[in-house]
């Protein structure tokens, strides 16, 4: 395990600083594993085959995000369509790599009905409107709007 503890940032000394730290051999009954923790934290759960790590990730109460590191084409398929997070990484640790995409999990690790970047981002800032219009070409001498009618 790495410890991040004796960090001092610079001109912010007295503030409280999480270096990178790493949690290797994590248990499910550990506050690390029971409680969603942010930061330069990873935590590391192993297992003995995919069917455990699957099970395992879905029946956390949380689904932000989790990283899947293989050769194999079709387990990472398979991964990304059976995994229940909001986030999958396929060969790299952190999931979401720009802000165009939407950081956010399911179940739990989900605050509200929107993610807060990408696609979900621009839609809760922006006040949408829709305009129905229609142009006539003057040269049909008259209104037509092209409702049916009986003659």
């Amino acid at each position: 395990m790495v410890d991040g503890r004796d960090v001092a940032v610079d001109g912010e000394a007295s503030g409280f600083w999480l270096g990178p730290t790493l949690f290797d051999r994590v248990s499910v009954q550990s506050r690390v594993y029971i409680d969603e923790i942010f930061g330069p934290v990873l935590s590391i759960i192993r297992v003995g085959s995919y069917a455990e790590g699957l099970k395992l990730i879905n029946a956390s109460p949380y689904g932000n995000g989790t990283a899947i590191f293989t050769n194999d084409g079709g387990a990472a398929r398979r991964f990304q369509n059976e995994v229940q997070v909001g986030m999958v990484g396929i060969n790299v640790p952190i999931p979401v790599p720009v802000a165009s995409h939407s950081f956010g999990g399911w179940k739990n690790s989900l605050f509200g009905d929107a993610k807060a970047y990408g696609a979900a981002g621009i839609a809760f800032f922006t006040r949408e409107k829709a305009v129905t219009s229609r142009w006539l070409d003057p040269s049909h001498g008259g209104i037509n709007l092209g409702f049916p009618q009986h003659d």
